[in-house]
Parts: structure tokens; C-alpha cells; sequence
């Protein structure tokens, strides 16, 4: 049985469906408030469905009984209910399950992270509070470290609208990023079951080509015949708000801004060796999609 945790979000939903898809029995972790067609679609896959909640220890040792591996991929950066933070659900729930599953006898612990940033935040923390954590533990661990995703860092949600033609920008948008589709991240998630290659590996995700934001601009104009009207935020703003955010989230997602100002190239050609997944995603690829379905 593969457990999967945060199975109704982006990342972890497409996971369910993969595992199911290979004919693997798929357990999702939601919570009593979780969207009702959101699980009603996991159930469609065949996927079992058990209630528990990162911030309660007690419904996570049922969740994990019986399971070979746990894949996490929750957080409280993108669905945040009540009682959910950074501090409650990226740190000490992310705690609270590893202990749940190495208590239940699981075999193999997924967690996704993301690379280190150079400079402290409080997401950041608890990746790494986790990730050591899951290093001590007796199970066979695979530490995944992917980089932007391109849905979400490059989506009109973040301030780049493609279909109207704006992108606003971190930083002078120069530096290069190597942009990840969430659904590769999926792949390599599924890779590492029950492959020796994934035991107790850190391996860093990035996508087939490292474009600058600038760079991502021009594919844009290319694609949808006219000029993008570009708004950059400048690295000194992002470092006010995050010297002076009072929130863990707000002073994270300042940090990331500043990380993704900074750029960060990987090299994906260990990954692939030691993870192999069918032909990584492009940012024209996703362009392609994201303006042919509007």
C-alpha cells in the first residue's frame, strides 16, 4: 500500500492518479475539510480514502498502518485552513508523520522538498527539520529538491499573465531558473518506489532547460504574437518586506521571491540516471498548453 499525504493537492493528486494508473493500491491522507470533488476524483481512481490530519498525531498512526511507502508532498503554503501554518503543518506535521510511519513499520518515506536557499526562513526550517529528521529515522528515505514549479511561479496567480500579455517579475530577471512542471515531479516521485538507485538519496529536480524570467518573456511574446508588458519588483522591495514580515508565510514567500531573483540552475542528469522518467516537460511546453486551453 502507497500512502500519499497532501493527495488533494496539485502535486499530490497527481501522484494518486500515477500510482493508480501503474496498478498500485493508492491510500490518500484528506481531512474532513477537504473539497468534496476533490475527493470524490480520488475515489474515482480507486484510490482508499482514510481521515487524519498532520496536526494530530493519533489519526496519522491508522493512516500509515499496513502502508509498504508514504510519499509526502503537504504543506500550508498553498491551502492554508484553520490552525494551519508553517510552524503546525511544514514543520512539526511533517514531523508528527515521519514518527507515525517509522512507528507503523514503513518501509520507504518520499518527501518533497525543495534546494536550499541562501538565506533563513521559516519554510525553509522545517524542510530541513524534517529532512534530518527522516535521515535518522530506520526507513529507506528519498529526499526529493525540486526547484520552481512552472504551474505556479510562472501562472497569472503570481503575476505572470501570459493570455493578457503581463509578467511581473522578481528581481531584474536575468538570472536563470531551471523551471519544473509539477507533473514531472510526479514522475520522479513514482520513480523512486521500489527502486534501489532511491535509497536514502537527496537528489535536487529541475526541468530540461534553465531560462531566465526574461528569457520565459520571449518565448511568451513568440507564442501569442505581441509585446508583454513586464513589471519587475526590485530585490530591494523583496528584502524590506521580508526584514519586515511578522508572519512565517509572508516572510517565506519573500524569501522564495528572493531566491528566484537569485536563479538557481540544476543539472538534472544525475536525476535522471538515478531516477528515469519519460521526457521532461519544457516552459514552451507548458506555454503551449496553459494558452491553448484559454
Amino acid at each position: 500500500m502507497n500512502l500519499i499525504v497532501g493527495a488533494t493537492g496539485l502535486l499530490g493528486s497527481r501522484i494518486c492518479t500515477l500510482v493508480a494508473d501503474r496498478g498500485r493500491p493508492v491510500r490518500s491522507l484528506v481531512r474532513d475539510t477537504s473539497n468534496p470533488d476533490k475527493v470524490a476524483s480520488l475515489r474515482t481512481i480507486g484510490a482508499e480514502i482514510v481521515r487524519g490530519d498532520l496536526k494530530d498525531p493519533r489519526s496519522l498512526e491508522g493512516a500509515c498502518r499496513g502502508a509498504h511507502a508514504v510519499i509526502s508532498t503537504a504543506s500550508s503554503t498553498l491551502s492554508r485552513q484553520e490552525g494551519d501554518s508553517i510552524e503546525s503543518v511544514d514543520h512539526q506535521g511533517q514531523l508528527n508523520l515521519i514518527d507515525a510511519a517509522e512507528a507503523a513499520g514503513v518501509r520507504h518515506f518520499v518527501l518533497i522538498s525543495f534546494p536550499h536557499a541562501p538565506i533563513d526562513f521559516p519554510l525553509q526550517s522545517a524542510k530541513r527539520a524534517a529532512e534530518n529528521r527522516l535521515r535518522r529515522s530506520r526507513m529507506t528515505h528519498t529526499i526529493l529538491q525540486p526547484t520552481f514549479f512552472m504551474e505556479v511561479w510562472l501562472s497569472p496567480a503570481l503575476g505572470f499573465d501570459a493570455a493578457n500579455a503581463k509578467a511581473q517579475i522578481y528581481g531584474e530577471g536575468r538570472n536563470k531558473i531551471s523551471w519544473i512542471s509539477f507533473q514531472d515531479v510526479a514522475q520522479f516521485a513514482i520513480s523512486a518506489l521500489d527502486n534501489p538507485r532511491a535509497t536514502n538519496a537527496t537528489v535536487k529536480l529541475g526541468g530540461p532547460d534553465a531560462m531566465s524570467p526574461l528569457d520565459v518573456v520571449r518565448v511568451v511574446e513568440t507564442s501569442i504574437g505581441k509585446p508583454v508588458t513586464v513589471q519587475h519588483v526590485p530585490e530591494e522591495a523583496l528584502r524590506a518586506q521580508y526584514s519586515s514580515a511578522t508572519d512565517s508565510l509572508q516572510r517565506s514567500f519573500a524569501a522564495l521571491m528572493l531566491y528566484y531573483a537569485n536563479g538557481d540552475v540544476i543539472d538534472v542528469t544525475e536525476a535522471l540516471r538515478l531516477l528515469p522518467v519519460e521526457r521532461l516537460k519544457s516552459v514552451r511546453d507548458h506555454f503551449a498548453t496553459a494558452l491553448a486551453e484559454r
